[in-house]
């Protein structure tokens, strides 16, 4: 397929993060591809603020499933992909108070019904792979030893630069501000001008509904939830470097080291509207207050403070699929915590689903079908 004109495309994709790249990198060789930015470089909002970790035991049954349909693209990317391997080794550690064994429990055995092999770890074992960590918080833990960090930038950047290779145009500043669709095209005004394209795609991440509001599609629900994160400086541990992730079993801390420095985060999920998320001085203070109860850190400065929206289904899913009452309007949203772990299966999903080729059997041996990521399940019931 080729476009008919200029600014007329096959595709226009409405989102350049993990998801919109991920997407035109494998729709650029079947179709002419057309990426639209609001922001000036793609990847500013939740792609860009991720703490991202490759673990095939993180989300629901469908988003492992989709991780593990990843894992070849992660360790054997195409050539020239990226200067530098995509994932390095990490590790994720669930540590525990006396009280939250159950908690560890519960997890260790769900980590167990993946596949993943889980290392119980008694506490003394915990601290020695994470000596800030006071014994009061660390009375027991399970190790996920194979779960590694993702380079995101890397992993962004090559799939832009594949995209374009293959003939993707990338359309910075160009906001979506109109789209209608008549005579078997989209008519699209942007910021950088008017489009034209036969299947608009929303992969908007946390403005995925209201983008869906704009051209006359019933939104699905999605919902942003923002996320605090610091880096800051800590001397008494400044050599860290190989510990894992240490996440705590009730899910309101996390931490790992970060370039000298380290990452923490107090796991929050504040209901948001779609904006440039930032961090609230509260969110902020009462991580610093966890990270104090439960480790030895001695918080010298925070380097750097953030926030990004983690937009999520209901159903806590991913969405990919047309809408069901607009044929040429494909829904690519919802990635919420897991769209750089899974990015690669679902930009080869939706790459299918858009082009009607069979679904790639990565993700068919994992035994993921497109009804489970279609928009129409989150709607079932609706008046």
């Amino acid at each position: 397929m080729t476009p008919r004109a200029a600014g007329d495309v096959d595709v226009a994709i409405v989102g350049a993060g993990i998801a919109g790249a991920s997407a035109a990198h494998f729709l650029a060789p079947q179709a002419s591809v057309l990426l639209l930015e609001r922001e000036a470089q793609p990847g500013y909002h939740t792609t860009g603020r991720s703490a991202a970790l490759f673990s095939e035991a993180y989300g629901n049954a469908t988003v492992r499933a989709l991780t593990r349909a990843s894992r070849a693209f992660f360790e054997s990317p195409p050539a020239g992909f990226a200067a530098q391997p995509l994932l390095a080794p990490r590790g994720h550690l669930i540590f525990c108070t006396p009280d939250q064994s159950a908690l560890l429990e519960a997890a260790a055995a769900d980590m167990a019904t993946t596949g993943t092999s889980v290392e119980k770890l008694s506490g003394a074992e915990v601290r020695a792979r994470v000596p800030a960590l006071r014994e009061s918080h660390a009375d027991a833990g399970v190790l996920d030893a194979a779960a590694r960090d993702v380079d995101v930038h890397a992993l962004l950047q090559g799939f832009l630069r594949g995209a374009r290779a293959r003939g993707a145009r990338v359309v910075a500043h160009a906001e979506l501000l109109a789209a209608e669709y008549s005579a078997g095209r989209w008519r699209l005004a942007t910021r950088d001008g008017e489009f034209s394209a036969g299947v608009l795609v929303d992969a908007a991440g946390a403005w995925a509904d209201e983008v869906a509001r704009l051209t006359g599609v019933t939104p699905l629900g999605l919902q942003p939830l923002r996320r605090t994160a610091v880096v800051f400086e800590c001397r008494r541990h400044a050599g860290a470097r190989d510990w894992p992730m240490a996440v705590s079993a009730d899910e309101s801390l996390y931490f790992r080291p970060e370039a000298g420095r380290f990452l923490a985060s107090p796991a929050d999920e504040t209901i948001s509207v779609p904006c440039d998320a930032q961090p609230e001085e509260l969110d902020v203070a009462m991580l610093v207050e966890r990270l104090q109860a439960a480790t030895s850190f001695d918080i010298r400065r925070i380097h750097a403070k953030w926030a990004g929206l983690r937009t999520f289904a209901a159903d806590r899913s991913l969405v990919a699929g047309f809408d069901e009452r607009q044929r040429f309007f494909f829904w690519l949203a919802g990635q919420g915590g897991y769209g750089i772990q899974t990015a690669p299966a679902m930009g080869m999903l939706a790459a299918s689903l858009i082009t009607g080729s069979d679904v790639p059997g990565a993700i068919r041996d994992q035994g993921v079908t497109p009804d489970l990521l279609a928009p129409v399940r989150l709607r079932s019931g609706a008046g």
